[in-house]
């Protein structure tokens, strides 16, 4: 997918690792809250007052006297705590690719985007802290599962710019690529509404509300409640560990969600089958193929989840899909964009 080194702008592997990186800060978090960790630390940026998480009997007797309404749960502190470090450093990289971006500053080298990214992972780590201290708002807990498929978008779209390695097509297929972008930023569009459709599911506790396949709670049309069900100004108490929707709620939002991965599977399977027609010498055919594989492996890990009753390994993969399949957009409309005619 890049070119040769020589062509490559400062900072690209640097980029390129810090998405590396956001993949496995992206995993540490879906394993977090899927785990039902979202709380294994209490407070805030600290664990129980420590810098990792207390380990010793002493430590532990210590911090249970600290919190009495949270206990420490050893398999649930761990997890917590490695996805905060793993992110703190993803912070740290925004900030080099900050000063690298001042370094060699040009009409050529991004310099607008590390800065952007740099103020959004910083409220991203502002968001990390409200989950905790405001107890896991499904809000708050939806926005911070989007600003982190954002940040890895950026970090992906920072490494594309930075590799300085846009299509070259002959007139006639740039042509046709032309004509697409806006088939293509509307299939982005789709995909994060889908993608945030997911968040929404996860934090309210939905994901198990259709246990079944194709029908949801043995109807083809059950009840449903989705007033309350997408009603982002709901009163949610002081905790929101294991949810607090009655089950219609819950349904008319894993329903809402079957519903969009449809939309998304027939979208996005017209949208390859338009850019497989471009011809073999088009790139976008081998886009094409990288969508439809990325599609049906979601589609499968989506339906493995029912069909496995929602096991653990299958839920963070089904979550890091997701995410590759939003780069996959991410990536084809940097090109459609960016495409020039040789």
């Amino acid at each position: 997918m890049f070119n040769s080194a020589e062509k490559r702008k400062p900072g690209f592997k640097l980029a390129l690792f810090g998405t590396v990186l956001a993949v496995f800060v992206l995993g540490l978090g879906a394993f977090t809250r899927l785990a039902d960790a979202g709380l294994g630390c209490p407070d805030w940026p600290g664990c129980y007052g420590h810098m990792f998480w207390p380990d010793t009997a002493t430590e532990v007797e210590k911090a249970n006297q600290l919190f009495p309404d949270t206990p420490v749960e050893h398999d649930k502190t761990w997890p917590e705590m490695v996805h905060r470090y793993f992110a703190s450093a993803l912070g740290l990289i925004s900030i080099i690719l900050v000063a690298l971006a001042f370094k060699y500053r040009s009409p050529e080298q991004p310099f607008k985007l590390p800065l952007f990214m740099l103020g959004f992972i910083i409220l991203q780590g502002m968001f990390g802290m409200w989950t905790v201290t405001l107890k896991l708002w499904p809000q708050i807990v939806t926005a911070h599962l989007l600003g982190g498929f954002t940040t890895f978008s950026l970090y992906w779209l920072l490494t594309l710019r930075l590799s300085n390695n846009p299509w070259q097509l002959p007139k006639d297929v740039y042509q046709k690529v032309t004509a697409l972008k806006k088939w293509a930023l509307l299939g982005l569009i789709i995909v994060a509404c889908q993608v945030a459709l997911g968040g929404w599911t996860t934090s309210n506790y939905a994901a198990v509300a259709c246990p079944d396949l194709p029908t949801c709670q043995n109807q083809w049309l059950p009840a449903m409640n989705f007033s309350q069900g997408f009603d982002i100004f709901q009163a949610i108490g002081p905790n929101y560990l294991g949810g607090t929707m009655d089950n219609e709620s819950r349904i008319a939002i894993h329903f809402s969600h079957r519903i969009g991965a449809i939309i998304t599977s027939v979208y996005l399977i017209i949208l390859a089958m338009m850019m497989l027609r471009l011809g073999p010498r088009s790139p976008t055919q081998r886009m094409a193929k990288i969508v439809i594989i990325m599609l049906s492996l979601q589609v499968l890990l989506g339906l493995g989840n029912i069909i496995f009753k929602f096991p653990l390994a299958i839920a963070v993969a089904h979550n890091l899909g997701g995410a590759l399949l939003l780069l996959v957009m991410v990536t084809l409309n940097y090109q459609v964009q960016t495409s020039r005619s040789q």
